[in-house]
């Protein structure tokens, strides 16, 4: 028996992997799984024990992370902590009263533990719960960074500790419980009703209960709920969330359309032809919620050596204790070199230079407009290889404009051809309508009457006695051809096009100044396709593709071995953003689902910004690399040095208080990076 359940109050990627192995090890439980960033758990069960395997897993929950709750209901990620942002507040003052104010050792160490107990509960309680289960990870490293620091009488340092690690800790929780409602919220973005006619009238069902061979009524500026074949109507449809495909689409009887479309200008009638779970926009988003399993769950550097750190520090530590006990004789001197192990070996560097680097490195890209959702899409920004993109509005405006106006009858000028073709396309709503009144930008000078729009095909009107149509010609050479007839005899064509974002050329030439490949992607034909590639300096390119597609080709690269970012604007980009190990979204242009599914967005809707994210990315991992490396071999010296009897207890804190120092100062260091 297969169940889902939801996850309120996880934190990283690794916390959740560890809970997953717990909770598989529960009697009754064949195999569990956590998808880290939907905030969901499934569980697979015997048959006929659900009860009790219900209750077991939520206690196991409570046992492995006490911040973690398991249930049937789904609870806001996004709910703020009231009581422990009180407490942490608290603990701050209190801190402040033991770093500046005079009060004696008895108060003086009431207060520090009482501060300390407000400012880290949670972390304490993490550390001896998971200690209970033999696991050593980064809450027990912050736990012996304080007992390190009381025990030489630094206790200021202490609370400095797990003040700023409880405040990166909650600014991580939010940023990942964004990430999480956000992609929830995708999932969750179908379409909430359809009406289906039932003997003669129309009633309004859930999408999920309608069967094949319903009869199914849209009106304009409606969603398409379910796959089906027009049998009345006509009617222009939107499928750019969809395909990709910047222009609408004209539908008539017989037309085959997909749920996801949205009908523009009239209303119709379909027959379903799918039921809601095999529909297309249903496919789309199960690749969205699937693809956040096939996605690494990254850690954070310090996560992943944290517990081979702490327990070869505290082994090392008690060999220290036994070979100088063993040489000396002496009990004192043992136990005070051990003290000057632990003290140098205090993760205090390491605990708060490394997050801090990671999250001064979102602070700047903020800074531009770029929003990072956490601080392991930093990471694996800096190891991307190939950005592949989508070309309707993030390589291009998704806007059309007139290239050229060509007269075929030479007894009117153009300006009088323009003006004639703007009177009847000032009445449509189409985006090319729109276009080229805005190319002409001034009122026609002729009236119009008896005017009809023939969704996807053009419109027609009189002017005096002569009739007129305007309506779209096949392409040619990337460009959309407009043609004008006047009494059935052409006069002339109209040609536009999808314009090209000014800063795309340049950017693309930046990304592979930095070594990385690009590719586009598009649901337009090779024609147009082909035409954008060569205007950008693109070599690389598929078209005529659907969300699916899009999908695969990002699997394929990944498989391959590719670290790949996925930059896009459409719902039609969803699971190629969430399958790729960067999914990078276009904030102005991008639809809703879209941001919500990516992992960084572009908040200004510019190009320039990707090799601005990529240099921030790579500052913010060679500068957190750099203080693992130099925090761990100025401690590994002084180890030595201090086992030896060579440094006493001050060089000790030095090693410990002044790299930690050293290493914030090197962390802010991003926030002060100039990007080239």
């Amino acid at each position: 028996m297969k169940i889902e359940l939801n996850v309120i109050g996880l934190d990283c990627a690794h916390c959740a992997l560890t809970l997953e192995k717990y909770i598989a090890q529960v009697p009754g439980v064949i195999s569990a799984n956590i998808n880290f960033s939907t905030s969901k758990l499934f569980v697979d069960v015997e048959e006929g024990n659900y009860s009790k395997v219900y209750k077991d897993i939520i206690k196991k929950a409570k046992e492995v992370n006490p911040s973690v709750k398991i249930s049937k209901n789904k609870d806001d990620p996004s709910k703020i902590d009231i009581c422990g942002i009180t407490l942490y507040v608290f603990g701050i003052l209190l801190a402040l009263i033991v770093m500046f104010v005079d009060v004696n050792n008895i108060l003086y160490y009431a207060i520090l533990i009482v501060s300390a107990l407000c400012m880290g509960y949670k972390t304490y309680w993490k550390a001896i719960l998971q200690l209970r289960h033999g696991k050593i990870n980064e809450n027990t490293l912050i736990m012996l960074s304080i007992i390190g620091a009381v025990a030489i009488g630094e206790g200021g340092e202490g609370l400095m500790v797990i003040a700023l690690y409880t405040a990166g800790k909650m600014l991580e929780a939010r940023a990942v419980n964004y990430s999480r409602k956000s992609i929830s919220s995708l999932i969750d973005n179908q379409p909430e009703y359809a009406i289906i006619l039932r003997d003669g009238k129309e009633v309004m069902v859930k999408p999920e209960n309608v069967v094949v061979g319903d009869t199914l009524v849209v009106r304009a500026g409606e969603r398409v709920p379910l796959d089906g074949v027009v049998i009345d109507g006509e009617a222009s449809i939107d499928n750019s969330h969809i395909t990709g495909e910047s222009l609408p689409v004209g539908i008539t009887k017989d037309s085959n359309v997909i749920s996801g479309s949205i009908v523009l200008d009239s209303v119709i009638t379909l027959k379903v032809t799918s039921l809601y779970k095999d529909s297309a926009v249903s496919k789309i988003l199960n690749m969205v919620s699937n693809a956040t399993n096939n996605k690494s769950k990254t850690e954070t550097v310090i996560s992943k050596i944290a517990s081979y750190y702490t327990l070869g520090v505290i082994l090392s530590s008690l060999l220290v204790w036994g070979i100088v006990w063993v040489i000396t004789g002496d009990i004192t001197t043992a136990v005070y070199r051990g003290l000057i192990f632990l003290v140098v070996s205090c993760p205090c560097a390491f605990a708060i230079s490394v997050p801090l680097t990671y999250f001064s490195g979102i602070g700047k890209c903020s800074r531009y407009g770029i929003l990072v959702k956490g601080s392991n899409y930093i990471d694996a920004c800096a190891g991307i290889n190939k950005i592949v993109l989508d070309k309707t509005g993030t390589l291009t405006t998704g806007k059309f404009a007139v290239d050229k106006v060509s007269v075929v009858d030479n007894k009117i000028t153009s300006d009088e051809l323009l003006s004639i073709v703007v009177a009847g396309e000032s009445k449509s709503n189409h985006p090319i309508a729109v276009a080229i009144c805005e190319y002409y930008a001034k009122k026609p000078s002729v009236k119009v009457k008896k005017f009809r729009e023939i969704a996807g095909i053009g419109i027609e009107y009189s002017i005096d006695d002569s009739d007129y149509f305007v309506g779209r010609e096949n392409s040619q050479n990337g460009k959309t051809i407009v043609a004008i007839k006047c009494n059935g005899k052409l006069i002339g064509n109209i040609e536009l096009s999808d314009t090209i974002k000014p800063e795309t050329k340049a950017t693309l030439a930046e990304l592979h100044n930095l070594g990385i490949s690009t590719m586009m992607l598009t649901g337009d034909n090779v024609g147009i396709a082909k035409k954008v590639a060569s205007q950008i300096g693109i070599t690389e390119y598929k078209a005529g593709l659907l969300p699916e597609d899009k999908f695969k080709i990002i699997r394929k690269l990944k498989d391959d071995g590719e670290k790949v970012g996925f930059v896009g604007d459409g719902l039609n980009d969803a699971p190629a953003l969430t399958l790729s190990d960067v999914g990078i979204s276009m904030g102005l242009m991008g639809s809703d689902a879209t941001i919500e599914a990516s992992d960084i967005v572009i908040a200004d809707d510019n190009l320039k910004q990707l090799p601005r994210l990529i240099k921030i990315a790579r500052k913010t991992k060679n500068i957190a690399m750099g203080n693992i490396i130099f925090s761990a071999v100025i401690k590994l010296s002084f180890l030595i040095l201090g086992a030896l009897g060579i440094t006493g207890m001050a060089m000790a804190v030095f090693a410990d208080v002044g790299v930690t120092i050293l290493a914030i100062l090197n962390a802010l260091r991003v926030l002060v990076y100039k990007v080239k």
